[in-house]
């Protein structure tokens, strides 16, 4: 049965359900979020387990997680809405690598910082049960016959089409063998898997050692995964998989991000799973004067899908369909 939904729309969820699946969550390698993340994440969902949901803002998340005094002012400094944007992707991307069977499903809707709590099983289950109710009224409806279709007329005579259409074959197959071509032998493990390209965007570097670069890093792969998902000709897979590189065309997508100041220094590059050889690469600098980091991450992450989807040099070399 669908659980029962509060006057905000939302389901009701047992705290200890809630709370196991914030530790999945957080236990999970596929969750990238980092420390500071991860404590904004756990401060919003207890206080939201403690009724506190609809209080949540930004100056009081300022001063429990980012240790901000009294003259914080969300307008100035938008630490809690660039983190809060990082945990909505990074929530997105779990449940997308791993997370598509659990029991709860945890999101941060935009436009505030109150996280919701619902099951994907009920939703589904309940579309299920709505389908089945309505052919189960049209068939109670008085007077009605279900028609006899050209189906139940032809069935009889489809059997002995089908019994000769399989002799044929059987008889026809072996002849077919001596005229046809043969097929030539791929030529790299770089061809194709249904036609689509297969490609792994690993967790960027973060030089320079600093927290804001660290965020920089983990923000732009949440970003390219998401732009690169939008690329009909490629298959995007979770970093980590092993023994796929038997399976078709694989690249693999890695890069270095430097904060120097006001400046960001980026350096991407697209691997070629079959040799290891670089088959593209790219630098990117940008002042971060005047933007946010999220702006920043976003417009990046376009260009280099961008990039890589219209690059002659892959196609040519059989490496993008």
């Amino acid at each position: 049965m669908a659980p029962m939904e509060n006057g905000h729309g939302q389901a009701r969820h047992e705290p200890a359900s809630i709370r196991a699946q914030l530790d999945r969550i957080l236990a999970s390698p596929e969750f990238l979020a980092s420390e500071r993340g991860r404590r904004f994440l756990q401060y919003i969902v207890e206080q939201t387990l403690e009724g506190h949901g609809e209080q949540i803002k930004a100056f009081a998340i300022a001063q429990a997680v980012f240790g901000r005094d009294a003259s914080f002012d969300a307008q100035n400094d938008p630490v809690v809405r660039i983190e809060a944007g990082r945990i909505r992707r990074a929530l997105e991307r779990y449940y997308l690598v791993c997370g598509s069977s659990d029991p709860i499903n945890i999101t941060i809707p935009k436009g505030g910082y109150s996280p919701r709590f619902s099951s994907g099983e009920a939703i589904s289950n309940a579309g299920e049960a709505v389908v089945a109710s309505h052919r189960e009224n049209i068939q109670r409806r008085p007077g009605h016959r279900r028609p006899i279709a050209y189906r139940d007329l032809l069935l009889p005579a489809g059997i002995a089409v089908l019994i000769g259409a399989v002799a044929a074959l059987i008889l026809v197959r072996p002849l077919a063998s001596y005229f046809a071509t043969p097929e030539a032998p791929p030529t790299s493990t770089a061809s194709p898997v249904n036609g689509k390209t297969r490609i792994v965007v690993e967790p960027f570097a973060a030089l320079g050692g600093t927290e804001r670069g660290a965020d920089f890093a983990k923000g732009l792969v949440d970003q390219l995964i998401a732009k690169l998902m939008k690329v009909d000709s490629l298959v995007v897979l979770a970093p980590g998989r092993s023994g796929m590189e038997t399976l078709g065309s694989l690249l693999n997508l890695q890069g270095s991000a430097l904060i120097d100041g006001t400046v960001l220094h980026l350096q991407v590059r697209l691997i070629n799973g079959a040799d290891g050889a670089v088959v593209w690469a790219n630098q990117y600098d940008r002042d971060l004067r005047g933007q946010t980091i999220l702006d920043v991450e976003d417009e990046i992450a376009a260009q280099i899908a961008m990039e890589i989807s219209r690059s002659r040099k892959l196609g040519a070399a059989g490496l993008l369909p």
